[in-house]
Formats: C-alpha cells, sequence, structure tokens
C-alpha cells in the first residue's frame, strides 16, 4: 500500500511539474520548482513511515552561500536533505540523473549541475560550474564527499572534489552527519522501511584564505567532524 501511494504522489508531481516548467523556462522561475520538490519529498517521507530527529539546522545562516557536505549511506538522502536544508540548496548529480524526462528538465532549470566522472578534466568542468554558480548567483549546494553510497554503511574515503569547489567558491562549509538510513534503504534495494533518521548540521567550516594546498586538512577536519556526529 506504501509503494502505491508513494507512486501516485510522484505521478501528481511530475503532472504539476510540467506547466511549472513551462512558466519556468518562460520566465526563469525557479522557487516554485523547490516549493514543490520540498513537499513532494515531505509527503513522500510522511507515507514511508520515515521519522527524522534533526539537531543543529537553527544554526544555519539561510542567506549564506554555503556548502553542505554530509555522509552518504542511502538513495534516501540526498531528498532528505534536500527537504531539510532551510534554504534552496542546488546539488552536484552524476548526469545519468537528468536524463529521466520531466525531472531532468527540472533539475536542470533549478541549477543543478550533472557530473561526469569519466575523467578528471570533465569533474573540473561541473566543479567550476558549480564555483561559478556560488560566486555569482549565491547559490548553496549539498554534495557527497565520498561520491557513491556506503557498500556496508561505514562512512567511505572521501573525494577531493567536494573541497575544490569549497577553496575556488571560499563559501563555507557545514559538515552533515546521517545515522539510519542505510538501514532503511541500503545500496541495492528497492524498497524502503519504516525507521528512524537522524541528521545533524554542525557548525559550518570557514574556508577564507585557504587554497589548494590546504585541503588535506580541510580535507580531514570536515571528516572528522561528520563521523563525531555518526556516534551520537
Amino acid at each position: 500500500m506504501r509503494t502505491l501511494l508513494l507512486a501516485i504522489i510522484m505521478v501528481l508531481v511530475a503532472l504539476c511539474l510540467i506547466p511549472l516548467l513551462a512558466l519556468g523556462f518562460l520566465f526563469r522561475w525557479r522557487a516554485p520548482l523547490f516549493f514543490l520538490g520540498k513537499g513532494a519529498i515531505n509527503s513522500a517521507r510522511f507515507v514511508l513511515g520515515i521519522k527524522v530527529d534533526v539537531r543543529g539546522r537553527e544554526g544555519i545562516d539561510r542567506k549564506k552561500a554555503c556548502i553542505y557536505m554530509a555522509n552518504h549511506l542511502s538513495f534516501i538522502d540526498g531528498p532528505l536533505l534536500f527537504w531539510l536544508i532551510p534554504q534552496p540548496v542546488r546539488v552536484l548529480l552524476k548526469k545519468e540523473a537528468f536524463r529521466y524526462p520531466v525531472m531532468g528538465l527540472g533539475m536542470r532549470l533549478a541549477g543543478f549541475v550533472p557530473v561526469d566522472r569519466s575523467g578528471l578534466k570533465t569533474g573540473k568542468i561541473s566543479i567550476d560550474r558549480a564555483t561559478k554558480s556560488i560566486r555569482t548567483k549565491g547559490h548553496s549546494f549539498l554534495i557527497f564527499p565520498e561520491g557513491t553510497r556506503s557498500h556496508d554503511g561505514h562512512i567511505q574515503p572521501f573525494r577531493r572534489g567536494a573541497f575544490f569547489l569549497a577553496v575556488n567558491s571560499q563559501a563555507p562549509v557545514v559538515p552533515v552527519s546521517i545515522s539510519g538510513s542505510y538501514e532503511l534503504m541500503p545500496k541495492g534495494s528497492m524498497s524502503v522501511q519504516k525507521g528512524r533518521i537522524k541528521v545533524i548540521f554542525h557548525p559550518e567550516v570557514s574556508v577564507q584564505g585557504l587554497d589548494k594546498d590546504d585541503i588535506p586538512d580541510l580535507m580531514n577536519k570536515v571528516r572528522n567532524t561528520i563521523i563525531s556526529g555518526l556516534s551520537c
């Protein structure tokens, strides 16, 4: 029954998205897309029986462009953080996600950035696009430094791309710890279990004055901060 209700919600969202996309492309309206997206995710969360405990969100400056970096346990993580982050947030996503009809167009209009993982040069192009979006438009971004979901529920090594985005844009990093989502939908699973997810937004980490030589220390600091919230 939950799966059927979720399918109905997704169909209704897609139907609502079509006229919004037309108006969005015509008038460059993006706010309705974020409103609809957050509402749809919250409805899906309710239908799926997912409860969320959140800490630290009250300390976020909603007017400041930030880069949210979180550990990645499940397919649930991205939509959940998109809903929880208290400001419009763009996401760096693998390019294949943009192939979905309607949704792919919506993500492009909203300013999401596709990532081509075929090589370093293509990855740099995505980072440069996101950097420009932060600097010129004040957009915030969500990125998972591990690059992919965990296979076993444990945090994986971080990749450097997210941190090049931070030092290039000089936008502060907000580390985010997620726990509980792996048990509800591990990698490879097609179904979602009822349960509770805990999310901790840590105080922002300044990158002012840092450059690429400081990236290893920045990576360790952000990773250790995220790990500290997984045992709370």
